[in-house]
């Protein structure tokens, strides 16, 4: 297999931590943390590392177009996301990469990723409003980052890419889904009103159909 180009950004992990560091969300990529050291297992030692990385970014509340660096046992941590204590926007964003990586792009990536979680969620990315909505943060992962290599950046696009996966794809029908609907139909703008009632698959299906309108009108312009 023929080496990664030297400029292709790579990550170790993507996680989606609530305000208390514990996570909602998260994916490892490569051989970090994926073995067993001794008598701890590879879960052992993700949970370690979040933890240590909870002491480091716990205090600190990054804006979304301005993401914070910490390192965390040698790996370059950036993350995008308020403090804790239940508020808006408790969530965080956090991108672990090599500490050869260069800060500047993993916080211009995790800031695209947690622009589009937003979006996605309808303007704020709480940790209730993250539960509710973990096939959408997991699908947003994947067309963020596909083991380790990014495949998209742009925050519209992201979430754009999220609600036009086909429908097998999708989440089904979720019974006390209300709040998560709402969230959905507010994800893209010109959603019409009235989606409350929805099932979270239904909202999808009209947001899907909103945004491939929105998208023929503009080429059309």
């Amino acid at each position: 297999m023929s080496p990664l180009p030297p400029l292709l950004p790579k990550l170790d992990a993507i996680l989606v931590l609530d305000g208390d560091g514990n996570r909602l969300a998260g994916k490892y990529f490569g051989d970090f943390l994926k073995k067993s050291v001794g008598d701890q297992s590879a879960e052992d030692l993700r949970s370690t590392f979040e933890k240590n990385l909870q002491l480091k970014i716990g205090a600190i509340g990054a804006r979304p177009e301005a993401a914070e660096v910490v390192t965390c046992q040698g790996r370059t941590a950036v993350f995008c996301g308020g403090a804790g204590g239940g508020s808006v926007n408790d969530v965080r964003v956090v991108h672990v990469g090599p500490p050869t990586e260069s800060e500047l792009v993993l916080a211009y990536l995790c800031e695209g990723m947690y622009d589009a979680l937003t979006q996605l969620m309808g303007g704020a990315a709480d940790r209730s409003m993250v539960l509710d909505n973990l096939e959408l943060v997991f699908l947003l992962i994947d067309e963020h980052c596909d083991g380790g290599i990014i495949l998209e950046v742009d925050g519209t696009k992201l979430a754009g890419a999220v609600l036009l996966r086909d429908d097998d794809g999708m989440p089904g029908d979720m019974d006390g889904a209300g709040g998560a609907s709402n969230a959905a139909g507010q994800a893209q703008q010109g959603v019409p009103q009235g989606t409350g009632d929805m099932t979270i698959g239904q909202a999808f299906m009209v947001a899907r159909q909103q945004f491939m309108a929105n998208m023929t009108s503009r080429d059309g312009m």
